[in-house]
């Protein structure tokens, strides 16, 4: 996590209602970082049940601008990572575990110019959930894929209004909506869906 204040707030938060819960820094670029998290997860908690994988980043740029360093960092956390940690934990996981990514509704309408490498790394997301899915299929993991629109965010604040007024429900989504879909995903009800991404976004992208 890149605020590491943030992480020991949620603990505290977590340990406060009773339960228990540990942050542990890892670069997402770094596999290494990646495995020896997991690894770190396990030895505290035990086998993993379900694991969220929400790391990334944005840079914008226009195809004549945008350099091959941002490139290469963009593929590095929003593809590579996310796959290296779905790879990490799902070697950790019980049967019948739930994988959980969170893309964005930017795979399937990219709405602004600039925009266009963090929207091929999202749906690129999008399509590594099915074929990881059908891996998976064997164990009874289920691995789904949220892909929110606009949400009220630090990387958000500044741009709320315009968002807001550009979303046919003329507001943007909460952490606590998604927060609520995660939730759906990992419970016994949403145990025959996968393999699928499901859009929270207010309408944006129709």
């Amino acid at each position: 996590m890149s605020r590491p204040e943030k992480a020991a707030e949620l603990v505290a938060e977590i340990e406060a209602f009773g339960g228990q819960a540990v942050a542990i820094e890892a670069d997402s670029a770094d596999p290494k970082a990646i495995k020896a998290a997991v690894l770190k997860a396990v030895e505290r908690f035990g086998p993993i049940d379900a694991v969220v994988v929400n790391a990334g980043i944005m840079r914008v740029g226009t195809i004549d601008t945008f350099s091959l360093e941002d490139l290469d960092q963009m593929l590095a956390v929003n593809v590579r990572g996310v796959y290296l940690a779905i790879q990490a934990a799902a070697s950790r996981m019980r049967d019948g575990g739930r994988i959980i990514t969170i893309g964005s509704n930017t795979a399937i309408r990219s709405s602004y110019p600039a925009t266009c490498v963090y929207a091929t790394t999202k749906a690129a997301v999008a399509t590594m959930v099915k074929g990881i899915a059908l891996d998976l299929a064997p164990r009874r993991i289920t691995v789904n894929n949220i892909q929110p629109g606009p949400t009220e965010t630090d990387m958000t604040a500044a741009m709320i209004p315009r968002l807001a007024e550009m979303t046919p429900l003329r507001r943007i989504g909460q952490p606590a909506e998604i927060a609520a879909m995660v939730s759906y995903l990992v419970s016994e009800e949403a145990g025959y869906m996968t393999g699928s991404s499901l859009t929270i976004d207010g309408g944006f992208a129709l």
